[in-house]
């Protein structure tokens, strides 16, 4: 039985290229969650699963875009899976 490795990355970005950063993450394919912070506070949190469809995640960037739009700066953190 092969044992699956969780990895976190984090990102520090500015609001104008947090959609775009997103998007990139979720065509990786490998992510299983993204969470954006902003110094201490979690801000938006999105669980990710296999198979998840450009019309059921649209709504959730449309949220990411209008979030981008309220930060200057932000943290992404990305769980993957190895």
């Amino acid at each position: 039985m092969s044992e699956e490795k969780t990895v976190h990355e984090e990102f520090k970005i500015t609001g104008e290229q947090l959609l775009q950063k997103v998007k990139e993450l979720v065509h990786e394919g490998n992510v299983r969650r993204i969470s954006v912070k902003q110094d201490d506070r979690t801000l938006l949190e999105i669980p990710l699963t296999l198979g998840v469809a450009g019309i059921v995640l649209a709504p959730t960037l449309a949220a990411v875009g209008a979030l981008a739009a309220l930060v200057t700066e932000c943290t992404i953190v990305v769980e993957k899976v190895e």
